[in-house]
């Protein structure tokens, strides 16, 4: 545990759940100070444990963890947030379950995650559940969590020339982790198309907050193109795709 405390009271986002025993829960939660932590819920399977509609996926709970040898224990757990429709609506959960995955692979037990992280993963719940387009969410907190982890793709320059990116279409490097000039990807064969529309409305994620871009029109093609070009270096990234994100494509 990242703690030294005996107990200690936090919000909390539930990340992963998974049946332990007969009657209780393994939590993986996200805090906002003790970094990302495994926590058991001890009976709250049962129907009429106190505990069974506070320990869902993708909610936030203010919960009293009791410091365990390994593992935490939830001593109590109030939901302050429910994100209904990401348990509702199957294409929005899914959703959810990729921004959850992500943050899951990117952090490690006990290492302090920066309060960032927790407010962009709560934000983004509410953003999948309740706007129009929850894929432009998705989206755009794949970009910032790419940042707030140590990954920001360079969309400026050229990574390998270092010259500064025209307006026409360009490549990408993901092993590199940015946009390659067409005269520079002309000397490699590893890098993968990205037409200009698609580098623009990365720029875009990158740079502007999110009530700039909430209501942009984005096409299912352009929404596609953007997909596989962030999940083709997520996927390098975490060295392996993201189960979360076959679930996405199968529901579409």
């Amino acid at each position: 545990m990242p703690s030294n405390e005996r107990s200690f009271k936090t919000p909390t986002l539930v990340l992963r759940r998974m049946e332990l025993g007969e009657a209780d829960w393994l939590l993986t939660l996200l805090t906002p100070h003790h970094g990302k932590l495994d926590a058991i819920a001890k009976g709250a399977r049962k129907i009429n444990s106190r505990k069974i509609g506070h320990v869902e996926l993708f909610t936030r709970a203010d919960m009293l963890i009791h410091t365990g040898r390994e593992l935490g224990i939830v001593v109590q757990a109030e939901m302050n947030a429910a994100y209904v429709p990401l348990r509702d609506q199957i294409e929005r959960g899914s959703l959810a379950g990729y921004a959850a995955e992500l943050v899951d692979r990117f952090t490690f037990q006990g290492d302090i995650t920066p309060r960032a992280l927790f407010d962009l993963l709560d934000v983004t719940f509410a953003r999948i559940g309740d706007d129009a387009d929850p894929r432009l969410a998705a989206r755009y907190f794949e970009m910032h969590l790419l940042d707030l982890v140590g990954f920001r793709p360079e969309l400026s320059e050229c990574v390998i020339g270092h010259e500064a990116i025209q307006p026409e279409d360009q490549f990408f490097s993901i092993t590199e982790g940015g946009v390659v000039c067409p005269r520079d990807a002309a000397r490699g064969t590893s890098y993968v198309p990205l037409p200009v529309r698609t580098l623009k409305l990365m720029r875009h994620l990158q740079r502007s907050g999110y009530e700039d871009l909430r209501g942009l029109a984005v096409s299912l093609a352009l929404h596609d193109d953007l997909e596989r070009v962030m999940l083709s270096y997520v996927s390098f990234l975490l060295e392996r795709r993201p189960r979360s994100a076959d679930m996405v494509k199968r529901l579409r």
